[in-house]
């Protein structure tokens, strides 16, 4: 018999290694190629933002979440800086074994904690109409829908989604 997946299992860290910023580009482009028929255009999007965030990373205002099971990155959450006291929430994805057990509202637990520590006022995320398990999880931490738009920009018909909280 397999053993049942707990948080316990999980390390959760907050330093980039080399070959993450990789990694974490390929999960999505994967991931959302296989579950969601995302396009090449996703995987650009994300690896476009991740070298974003590198390039302008002060650990005071901005931060990831890397989760891993024996040494492997199986699931990530980022903090961005984006001025005038707001966060934007990105690049949020847990491999399928793992989800279901708690961790993501563990990593919206950690996030919002850094997001009011760093003294944060506002936030926003972006995502689709297809993360509806991500938008409930969303919603419980006081996001609320405030824009919505058809979009074609990942390789397919879907509505594009932001998300605000205030504090």
């Amino acid at each position: 018999m397999e053993k049942k997946i707990t948080l316990d299992d999980i390390t959760i860290g907050t330093n980039l290694k080399p070959g993450d910023i990789g990694y974490i580009t390929y999960l999505h482009g994967n991931i959302y190629s296989h579950e969601y028929d995302y396009g090449i255009s996703f995987e650009i999007y994300v690896a476009a933002g991740l070298c974003e965030f590198y390039k302008q990373y002060d650990p005071l205002h901005d931060r990831v979440w890397i989760c891993e099971y024996n040494n492997s990155i199986i699931g990530f959450l980022l903090l961005i800086n984006r001025g005038n006291k707001t966060a934007q929430l990105r690049y949020f994805i847990l491999l399928k074994p793992f989800r279901g057990i708690g961790l993501g509202k563990k990593l919206m637990e950690l996030f919002m904690f850094f997001l009011k520590r760093a003294g944060y006022e506002k936030c926003y995320l972006w995502t689709t109409n297809e993360q509806e398990t991500a938008a409930a999880l969303y919603k419980r931490f006081g996001f609320v829908l405030t824009e919505e738009f058809e979009s074609t920009a990942f390789g397919k018909p879907l509505k594009e989604q932001r998300y605000d909280l205030i504090l």
